[in-house]
């Protein structure tokens, strides 16, 4: 942990270190709301946040040889988490994710801890993302490189690129193996074009862009250890590591929110 994030989290202190829960669409903690098949394996992970409809994240069979070979496991050292090894959960409601790239703004968070990465789609790794399965798969996504090189991104629908300025690519360090990092992004809210930020193991942003707005951008369901629903290919663009906490925000939080955040996940 950088010295300066400490620093930070040592002011944090002050204030109680508390999760906003205004628009927060998405709270999956590995200590809570798990169930388990009878080999360990996790078919849901339950958020504690959002739209009833929109809080069960399960194992997708569809697509795979051996239908339970995308479920991911438990572990509790050194800290709760769940360990995807190319797998994915996914939450199968179309609408609840969709205005988060059309100008109201988002604010995502994870702890993760990387493994090293199978190559399936080359440098395209991802912890979560709902992009739309098809067409010009609008929506969020952040990913690793094959050599555990961190970054996420938006797309908005207008061009297919990868990468361009409709798929702006926000590319923060090659995370360290044998320890969880804490990651952020952030987009403003704008109706012509938004802001995003990419934060690394500190609350100074070490990368960011500049998004145009698609009001019409149709994003997907949101997976996590996968960036989208692939169920042509599972597991080929997902990522190895662990999530030990993923929190997912309908607008951007302010610094001092996005600080308090920080201290309580740590």
């Amino acid at each position: 942990m950088s010295l300066r994030l400490i620093a930070l989290l040592c002011v944090a202190t002050s204030f109680a270190a508390e999760i906003p829960t205004a628009g927060l669409l998405v709270d999956l903690d590995p200590a809570k709301n798990i169930t388990l098949d009878a080999q360990g394996r996790v078919t849901a992970w339950k958020s504690q946040a959002g739209p009833a409809e929109a809080r069960d994240f399960v194992g997708q069979p569809k697509g795979r040889t051996e239908p339970t070979s995308g479920l991911p496991s438990v572990v509790k050292e050194p800290r709760a988490a769940l360990s995807f090894r190319q797998q994915e959960l996914v939450c199968h409601d179309e609408a609840a994710f969709d205005g988060l790239i059309r100008g109201s703004g988002c604010t995502w968070v994870a702890v993760i801890r990387v493994y090293p990465q199978r190559v399936g789609l080359k440098d395209v790794n991802s912890f979560f993302g709902n992009l739309r399965n098809g067409q010009k798969y609008e929506g969020l996504w952040g990913c690793l490189d094959d050599d555990n090189t961190v970054w996420w991104g938006a797309r908005n629908g207008l061009t297919f690129g990868r990468f361009d300025v409709n798929n702006p690519k926000l590319v923060g360090p090659k995370l360290e193996e044998g320890r969880f990092h804490f990651l952020a992004g952030r987009m403003g809210a704008g109706q012509a074009e938004a802001k995003l930020e990419f934060f690394v193991n500190d609350l100074k942003p070490c990368a960011t862009a500049q998004f145009p707005i698609n009001p019409q951008a149709d994003a997907s369901k949101l997976a996590i250890g996968q960036e989208r629903d692939a169920i042509q290919h599972p597991g080929k663009e997902s990522f190895d590591g662990e999530i030990a906490r993923f929190l997912l925000w309908d607008r951007p939080l302010t610094d001092q929110e996005l600080r308090s955040v920080f201290e309580g996940v740590r």
